[in-house]
């Protein structure tokens, strides 16, 4: 496993496995089989209604605490100082943890400020190793992190091959902000990454599948990958990306697979906004 460093000294493998969209039901099984591939970096969030089932399956691997990195994030329903102190106390007793490795805001909108207060004394009292935000774009970031006190460590955001997030490395640079990707293999109106010809002629170079090539991509340029499986033989071969490196050549040619940069959801929309805020706000 290959690990980055947050500003604060923390050390976070570069790729873990996603638990968005695994039903509650499924989501211990799923985590059990992830970390018997291998996982040790397991995110989740309180909208996903199945951080129980990533405690219980920890819990049950044998495994300890430290050798695990769990990632959670703060719902916008939960937003505000007291509110969003309370939910990480909950997120707590559900992952059955005494601290959460990495505590993100999920959604950029309701009360942000009050909810990094509440995670700036979570981690400032050994509740959360590091804080970043989730979904947060270029020019909402930079006015977050200009204004708090602890910079974010990371941003989560949709990335992978089509979607590169380019623009936005420099203002993350100036905070010393890394990168979490969701969606690394497309979903949420991205396709053809698994069946691209440029994947899969470079991935033929190294006998590597199309995903293994996007993945690696991702890792190789500092970005924490998050894939989601609920097949353990899947769930292995995208762990196994660690054998290979891709060539300069290779990274010019994925380069130039852009397709949206920022995402094929706008974050910025107004009516994304205010379907966010009346319904969860």
């Amino acid at each position: 496993m290959k690990y980055i460093k947050l500003y604060n000294g923390v050390e976070m493998p570069t790729l873990g496995y996603g638990v968005f969209l695994v039903s509650p039901d499924e989501c211990e099984r799923c985590v059990s089989d992830a970390l018997e591939v291998g996982y040790r970096l397991i995110d989740t969030a309180q909208a996903y209604q199945n951080e129980e089932g990533v405690g219980n399956a920890w819990r049950k691997s044998g495994l300890k605490r430290e050798d695990l990195f769990l990632v959670t994030k703060v719902w916008i329903s939960n937003n505000g100082e007291e509110k969003a102190a309370k939910s990480i106390d909950e997120s707590l007793r559900k992952l059955q943890t005494e601290y959460i490795d990495l505590l993100l805001i999920h959604q950029a909108y309701g009360d942000v400020f009050g909810t990094w207060r509440a995670m700036e004394k979570a981690y400032r009292s050994g509740k959360v190793r590091a804080i970043g935000v989730s979904n947060f774009q270029a020019g909402r970031f930079f006015d977050f992190a200009h204004y708090v006190e602890v910079k974010p460590m990371v941003n989560q955001l949709q990335c992978n091959t089509l979607i590169q997030q380019t623009g936005i490395e420099p203002i993350h640079a100036e905070f010393g902000t890394m990168v979490m990707a969701w969606g690394p293999l497309g979903g949420q109106g991205v396709d053809g990454i698994v069946k691209s010809e440029t994947l899969t002629a470079i991935g033929a170079k190294y006998d590597k599948s199309a995903a293994q090539v996007a993945l690696r991509w991702l890792t190789q340029r500092g970005i924490v990958a998050i894939p989601k499986s609920s097949h353990k033989e899947r769930m292995a071969q995208n762990f196994d990306v660690f054998d290979f490196t891709l060539s300069d050549y290779d990274m010019a040619q994925i380069a130039q697979m852009n397709q949206h940069d920022t995402g094929t959801i706008n974050f910025g929309d107004p009516l994304f906004v205010k379907y966010l805020i009346q319904n969860y706000g």
